[in-house]
Order: structure tokens, then sequence, then C-alpha cells
């Protein structure tokens, strides 16, 4: 009898230790906490980042975006020092592979369809004279870059295509209504194949501001087309992204976000560090996620203060990732 309780009391020993062992593990390898890999997968918008704002090397850019931030999505621009309308089928393929290597996906092709001069207008001031983004195309290539972005989208399993209104004129009136049937006829191409046309508010073209997007939004009726609300190109022309441009926005047709930051100095505008410029982001991100917005909320840093784009968009993303924290939105 003895020898048997002794036995029973060392088991049961046994199985305390374990049960203290595991409480220890449990507790000493925890993975990191969520200030420093934040669940974005619970947040209401799908966290992104643009691949170049990191590098032009894909696969570096996409180990950044997926180990480092944490992401689950990427939107394309240019990639290995060519425009995503430039990519070649093995181009395509390799890309495609270093995504699904990655765990990413593609929230849109962030074409340079449309960002050209509109034929038979003044030369516009803000015309460049090189290449951006690695784009060279003319108008009357047009057709074939949005050829193209239908291709890359369908390859890359998106539904979404990026496109502006040409280079900004000092007065478009005599030409929006054709700009605006552009954009109709190119909406209602997308539509019957399932796709959408989310047209950026650049402050170099003719839609820059908020109030200016939803004026275009009135003039374009086709359900396929939508704003990529971008708060930093607005407010480089002097308007107060939020709450003034994005109070006059129809919220049931963002179907994009982009992030950054501008700070005003005796020098004009200037792209800064998100949350470190003059943009509420806190707000802007609250307010979406009240209109129930669940689309893309995509980092475009621009800003290039920490010396080269990975190193400034690491600091744009902490930045960005603070604001989201604040909002409520992770």
């Amino acid at each position: 009898m003895r020898s048997d309780f002794s036995r029973r009391k060392f088991i049961a020993g046994l199985g305390l230790m374990a049960a203290a062992n595991s409480r220890l593990s449990a507790t000493s390898f925890q993975p990191p906490s969520t200030s420093e890999t934040p669940h974005l997968g619970k947040s209401p918008f799908k966290i992104a980042v643009i691949n170049d704002e990191i590098s032009q090397d894909f696969s570096h850019a996409c180990e950044v975006a997926s180990q480092q931030f944490g992401m689950e999505w990427m939107e394309l621009r240019s990639m290995w020092n060519k425009n995503v309308a430039h990519l070649d089928a093995n181009e395509i393929g390799e890309a495609q592979r270093l995504l699904k290597k990655n765990s990413l996906r593609v929230t849109d092709i962030a074409s340079p369809l449309f960002k050209v001069d509109w034929p038979g207008a003044p030369k516009s001031k803000f015309s460049p004279e090189h290449d951006q983004f690695n784009a060279n195309f003319t108008y009357d290539q047009q057709g074939e870059v949005l050829d193209r972005a239908i291709e890359l989208a369908k390859k890359f399993s998106t539904d979404r295509i990026r496109c502006f209104d040409f280079w900004r004129l000092d007065d478009p009136t005599p030409y929006r209504n054709a700009i605006n049937d552009q954009l109709q006829q190119t909406a209602e191409k997308l539509r019957k194949i399932g796709m959408i046309l989310i047209l950026e508010n650049e402050f170099a073209c003719n839609t820059a501001t908020g109030a200016e997007a939803a004026k275009v939004l009135s003039g374009v009726s086709s359900r396929s087309f939508m704003v990529n609300w971008d708060p930093g190109n607005a407010a480089m022309l002097g308007e107060k992204p939020y709450p003034d441009g994005y109070d006059l926005l129809p919220k049931d047709r963002i179907g994009h976000c982009h992030c950054k930051d501008i700070t005003k100095t005796a020098k004009g505008y200037e792209w800064a560090a998100m949350g470190k410029g003059i943009i509420d982001w806190v707000g802007q991100y609250k307010a979406l996620k009240r209109d129930g917005y669940h689309h893309v909320v995509s980092l475009e840093t621009h800003w290039r203060g920490a010396g080269t784009p990975e190193a400034s968009t690491v600091q744009s993303w902490a930045g960005m990732k603070d604001a989201l924290e604040k909002a409520g939105a992770l």
C-alpha cells in the first residue's frame, strides 16, 4: 500500500509539473504584442501598401509588406524599374509567384490610364518632361493601356483599375463633358466584365480635391465608376480633406483610399511621414469606419525624408498604424 501510494503521488506530481510547464510555456512564448504586429485582418479595411513605395525589387517589397508590416494586400504600380503595364509574361508569372509565396493579394492595378494631356487642349503646366513611375504612354495609346490593365487585373485576381482624368488645365470647363464621356465609356466597358474604374483625385490632374471629385461623380453615372480618395493630394491644393473634402463625397462611391501626409512650409506644401503632417488621419479613418467603408486603405508614402523609399515607408507605416489603432480600426 505504501508503495502504491508513493507511486500515485509521484505520477500526480509529474502531472502537476507538466501543467505548470504548460502554463509557463504559454506565457513564455507568446507572439509579439499587437503594438509590434497588429492584427491587420481584424480591421474593417483592407490594409495595403503600393509596392514601389518600398522597393523596385519586387521580391524584397513583398517580404517587407508581408513579414515586416504584417499585410495581406498589395497595390501594384511599378516593379523591376518597369511600369506594371510594361510587364512581360515571364515577369507577370514571377510576380504572381512572389505574391503567393508571401500570402499577398492584389488590391488593384495602379495603372497610368489617362495620365496624359487631353487632346486639343492647351498643354498643361503639369505635363511632365520625363516619365512618371516608368510610364511613357501617349493619348493614342490609352486604349492599349486600358486593355493591358484589364489583362493584368484578371491575372492578379482584382476587379479594380486606377485611372486619372488628364493633366490639369487652367480651365477644363470647355473639355469637361468630353472627359466625363471618356470616363463613362471606360467604366461601362469595365462594368460588362465585372470590374470597376477608380479615379484618383490627383493634384496635377483635372480632379484634385474632394469638391472636384464630387462633381465628377455626379457627371459620370456608371456604378462601375468610383473615386480613389486621396486626402494628401486634395490637401496639396489647399483643401482640408477631412472633414471638408470628405463630407462632399457620396460615401457609396468611394472605392479605394490612398494614405500619405503633407506639411506646410515656407516653400509651400511638402510630403510628410504619415502622422507627422496636417491631415487628420485618425478622424478620417474613424469616418470611413463609421460610414461602412470596407475597401482598401493603401500606404502611398511619397515622402523620402528617411533617405530611401524603404526607410521612409517603414516610418510612414508606423504613423499609419498608430492612426488606425487610435481610430479603432485595428
